[in-house]
């Protein structure tokens, strides 16, 4: 589009007076960093006549994702892989009026990620482009702003060449923006860098790093302070008397001592701060504050991983970034249920596939205590799809490496960096160079982090089951040998894990993506006692499989270049040089609905549904990565009369489990040598199940399944009944449809109406199906397998959100939310 028309078309449009945005900026005290989210104006390009925008903006907050809003068909672009949504060209715009006091200051603006293509304008002054989604950018505003008149600033956002990759990547500014305003001599955006390079119990070293920028037409002198803060409280200050050059960014070093420090942890997250004030003539100038954290950590080649001293084995899973019915549109409550929901299953690690994360959760990880492998590339030279980041390689990788890097060296949460995934130069010496050159640049921004790549495999082998997913098996992996990788990081091809230290005696070990295991929940094959690798081949189109594009929720489905839950599980648990691994995934996510086509669109890999329900197999886990008591059984107890069903227990802290079936005992089960599990085959009869486990004859914990009646009722479950009234916190409500007596119909497809009253809306729908078309965005869904989700967002008012959900033939159900105003 002709960059000139595309300027001079929005400034008509708002000169008629189309849409204009309120400033969402404090008129009284100059915040320092502030969300810059409020009354935007957005629209799509008119799809029939190209770089045309018509008068029709639509008002909305950021962050917004344009493309969940859409109809699944499998002729968009994206196609189903991408989870077969609408791309597109979108225009973001806001109108603001900035105070008399910002007059003399530096403005900037930082996006924290938009997918793709962006183009930033102020008051018709291209600010600049960035093609990858998933960085963050700042622009300097301050040679461009009006004091004297109102500033609008124009975002263009380009998804319209695709696919452009290989899962549902959203669309628009869908992470938080914000405007930053300082003194002429500030400390620069992503300029802090703090490390402890001695770390004990009784004390800690802490190096503070800080980048000062001087902006004023002259040289300026002014003082430093570093403070190392904790819970608020100073504990170490040192200043020092510092030249600013003009145009110039200075740097500043300084050292402090903690003694007896809170050891970050993932049990014990403790959080320290650096705060830094500059001070110009006796005034403060600018204060900035980063937190960090202080722990010891290391990756031994026989120890396996080391936090603190001692050993912890990683159990982590990966994790794509979008939000089920929400899209892309980063929001932290929804981040926060997803890191609940795992923790809950014994989750201690995340891994940010494949790409940069949103800061918030990064934030949340370092107050949570997850350990977390960042990742920067899906491709490095090489595309995987037609118009995916290999297209703008050699202009931004190494900008957009560093960004991240700066970005993210401060969160005591990231143990790792990971420079690829999967990268198809992986097998030649280019990927052996490239690697180079990334831990290369990678180092020379942060010392203290190793570096790793997922290979698929970093070693040869002849075993089919692991080599079926690779173009070129038969070559040796150059990556793997290059020297820029301190941990070798396998994907998949469990079966080699044990030969780790023969191969790489100097290299410890990490399993970067491990088990593709595949569920449905809630539907079940029988038998459950043979394994199946679906699709046959990763580059065979699958056209077997059950009815409804569903897989058995049992433990017994995997890709063929994975495994099921428990066979790499098994493994890994053994061995202490093995550091950890990082399931695919925790979460189903939008997009590869391996290993199945159209009509589905979502995945079956996660633990977890997209709806956020938990499949059986994380219970599995649960038993054991958990110290919690655990006994479930499965499946339900609705069936054919006479069908044998086998009965699966998860169980821990007990000897063994003893199923009955109407009061009449079916006999004990206990787990044998590495068993995870313990089974029954059971010809059907309507009634109860109910299993009991014991230790040395006492009993430890009783779980019943009855068989459901007609479905009769629906109930509502909040994991929050009090939220905030801030316009962004949510409430994630359960709608279960239930007999008579409240048990669960386990095959009912209800579609259910919601209704909400009250300072609040419907955020979005969903229920766990991948094959479902109906909109995220709409104010009912059809149960699956017994169960949907409305999430409630607040307004920015107090008060009661009531929701009433209402289906034929079921007596309705309905649910009191709470808004409150929370003080900042």
């Amino acid at each position: 589009m002709d960059t000139k028309y595309f300027l001079y078309l929005s400034v008509w449009v708002i000169a008629i007076g189309m849409a204009s945005c309120s400033p969402d900026l404090p008129r009284e005290d100059i915040k320092r960093r502030q969300l810059f989210t409020k009354d935007w104006s957005f629209q799509l390009q008119d799809t029939v006549k190209k770089d045309t925008l018509t008068g029709n903006w639509k008002l909305l907050n950021l962050p917004h994702d344009w493309s969940i809003e859409g109809k699944f068909n499998e002729k968009h672009p994206a196609t189903f892989s991408g989870g077969a949504l609408p791309g597109g060209i979108g225009y973001y715009k806001k109108t603001f009026d900035l105070p008399s006091e910002y007059a003399g200051k530096q403005v900037y603006i930082q996006f924290d990620g938009v997918y793709m293509n962006s183009e930033v304008y102020l008051n018709g002054k291209l600010l600049g482009k960035r093609p990858n989604g998933y960085i963050g950018f700042e622009y300097d505003l301050t040679p461009y702003l009006n004091f004297e008149a109102t500033n609008t600033m124009t975002v263009k956002v380009d998804n319209s060449q695709q696919p452009n990759s290989r899962w549902y990547s959203g669309s628009g500014i869908y992470r938080n923006v914000w405007l930053t305003v300082t003194d002429k001599v500030h400390v620069k955006n992503r300029g802090t860098y703090v490390t402890t390079p001695e770390v004990s119990k009784d004390r800690s070293e802490v190096h503070a790093e800080v980048e000062v920028v001087n902006n004023h037409a002259e040289d300026r002198e002014g003082v430093v302070k570093t403070s190392v803060l904790f819970n608020g409280k100073k504990i170490s200050e040192k200043e020092q008397t510092v030249r600013f050059k003009t145009g110039d960014t200075r740097l500043v070093t300084a050292d402090h001592t903690v003694e007896k420090p809170e050891l970050w942890s993932v049990e014990t997250p403790d959080l320290y701060t650096l705060k830094t004030d500059i001070y110009i003539d006796n005034q403060l100038t600018d204060s900035h504050k980063t937190p960090f954290g202080i722990r010891s950590f290391e990756f031994d080649p026989d120890k396996g991983f080391i936090l603190n001293g001692e050993h912890l084995k990683i159990k982590g899973v990966c994790m794509h970034h979008d939000l089920g019915a929400l899209g892309t549109a980063i929001n932290t409550r929804a981040l926060e249920r997803q890191l609940e929901i795992l923790r809950g299953m014994g989750v201690n690690g995340i891994r940010t596939a494949h790409n940069p994360p949103a800061p918030e959760l990064l934030e949340l990880c370092d107050k949570m205590g997850f350990i977390v492998m960042d990742e920067m590339f899906d491709m490095w030279e090489k595309g995987k799809s037609e118009y995916d980041y290999s297209l703008y390689w050699d202009e931004w990788h190494e900008r957009d490496l560093v960004d991240f890097i700066k970005r993210d060296r401060n969160h005591p949460s990231v143990f790792m960096w990971s420079i690829g995934n999967e990268i198809p130069e992986q097998w030649g010496e280019r990927g052996a160079e490239i690697g180079r050159k990334l831990s290369k640049i990678v180092k020379s921004l942060d010392t203290t982090r190793p570096v790793t790549a997922g290979m698929n495999p970093p070693i040869h082998t002849n075993d089919n089951d692991v080599t079926l997913q690779f173009d070129e098996p038969a070559q040796p992996n150059a990556l793997a040998g290059s020297g820029a990788l301190d941990l070798i990081g396998y994907n998949y091809a469990h079966q080699t894990y044990t030969q780790h230290q023969i191969n790489f005696p100097e290299t410890p070990f990490i399993a970067t993506e491990t088990t593709s295991a595949l569920a449905t929940r809630g539907y079940y094959d029988q038998r459950s006692d043979s394994i199946k690798r679906w699709p046959y081949r990763w580059d065979q189109l699958f056209l077997d499989g059950n009815p409804g594009n569903t897989v058995s929720a049992y433990d017994q489905v995997s890709a063929p270049w994975g495994s099921t839950h428990e066979e790499t599980w098994k493994v890994i648990k053994k061995h202490d040089f093995m550091s950890g691994m990082f399931i695919w995934t925790g979460f189903d996510y939008l997009g590869e609905p391996t290993p199945y086509v159209w009509p589905s669109r979502s995945s079956y890999f996660g633990v977890i549904d997209l709806a956020g329900f938990p499949k059986d197999a994380y219970y599995m886990y649960k038993s054991e990565w958990t110290d919690e008591t655990v006994l479930h059984i499965f499946p339900h107890w609705n069936w054919e009369p006479g069908r044998e069903v086998d009965i699966w227990a998860y169980y821990n802290n007990a000897d063994e489990v003893e199923l009955y079936l109407n009061d009449r005992s079916l006999g004990k089960r206990s787990k044998k040598d590495d068993d995870l599990h313990v089974m029954w085959r059971v010809p059907f009869e309507p009634g109860t199940l109910k299993a009991v486990s014991r230790k040395e004859g006492k009993e430890v914990l009783v779980k019943e399944i009855k068989t459901a009646g007609k479905p009769a009722q629906i109930k509502l479950e909040a994991d929050r009944k009090t939220i905030s009234a801030d316009g962004k916190d949510l409430s994630f409500v359960t709608v279960s449809i239930v007999d008579v007596e409240g048990n669960i119909a386990p095959t009912a497809t209800n579609r259910i109406d919601f209704e909400l009253s009250g300072p609040g809306k419907i955020a979005g729908v969903d229920n766990g199906d991948p094959t479902s078309h109906e909109s995220f965005k709409a104010k009912n869904k059809k149960a699956f397998y017994g169960k949907c989700l409305v999430i409630i967002q607040s307004s920015g008012t107090n008060g009661e959100i009531r929701l009433t959900a209402k289906g034929d033939g079921l007596n309705a159900g309905t649910l009191t939310i709470n808004c409150r105003q929370v003080p900042r």
